[in-house]
């Protein structure tokens, strides 16, 4: 998309430097990168998918409202799930260990949501929103494997303590569902809702 004053440029609601990175595989980058600050933390008996397509919901209309500029603005969460259970963000090892031994030898959830948000200067936008649910499945781990996956760092800041794309990567038997959702944004969703938008935003 044209980067003139005129015309909507595409903003990342997002700090996530494996968000920008997966944007760049299919030709995108963002005219800017704007974390939405909000508060992440699951709202009393939330379940796991309305609680993924809240967060992108909220992070996409947040930044939307700070900007005056003709912009479209993109929010995405991604959620380890197992079964009811929403898994944390891991901020430190403790958590990262929990996560591990909870997922080791088994099935799981990973729910990514997306939301597109245009600006108020930019009527011509519309508000479009897809989730994705991939299911990934971890052969059984011992406490060795779990001390190198922890050592190997690759966890922090990551939903379920893990990353897909990381050394965790060696002890994952299935995956099914969006690979890139998985890592953190489904590109087959985003180029979707993108063409239906006004304008031609992917190369």
């Amino acid at each position: 998309m044209s980067d003139s004053a005129t015309e909507p440029g595409l903003i990342l609601a997002s700090a996530s430097p494996r968000r920008r990175d997966l944007l760049a595989q299919i030709g995108l980058v963002p005219r800017r990168i704007v974390a939405a600050d909000l508060d992440e933390q699951p709202l009393a008996g939330e379940l796991p998918r309305p609680y993924a397509e809240r967060l992108a919901r909220e992070k996409a209309a947040h930044v939307a409202a700070m900007l005056d500029e003709p912009a479209l603005v993109l929010g995405a969460d991604t959620v380890v799930a197992l079964g009811r259970r929403i898994l944390p963000k891991a901020e430190d090892r403790d958590t990262a260990r929990r996560c591990l031994s909870l997922l080791s030898g088994r099935r799981h959830s990973v729910l990514t949501a997306i939301a597109l948000r245009p600006t108020a200067a930019w009527a011509e936008g519309r508000a479009s929103e897809r989730t994705v649910v991939s299911t990934v499945t971890f052969a059984r781990l011992t406490d060795q494997q779990i001390k190198a996956l922890l050592d190997a760092g690759d966890w922090e800041g990551k939903a379920g303590g893990y990353a897909l794309q990381g050394h965790a990567a060696s002890h994952i038997r299935f995956v099914s569902g969006s690979p890139s959702a998985v890592i953190g944004l489904p590109l087959f969703e985003v180029a979707q809702l993108l063409r239906g938008q006004k304008g031609a935003w992917l190369p």
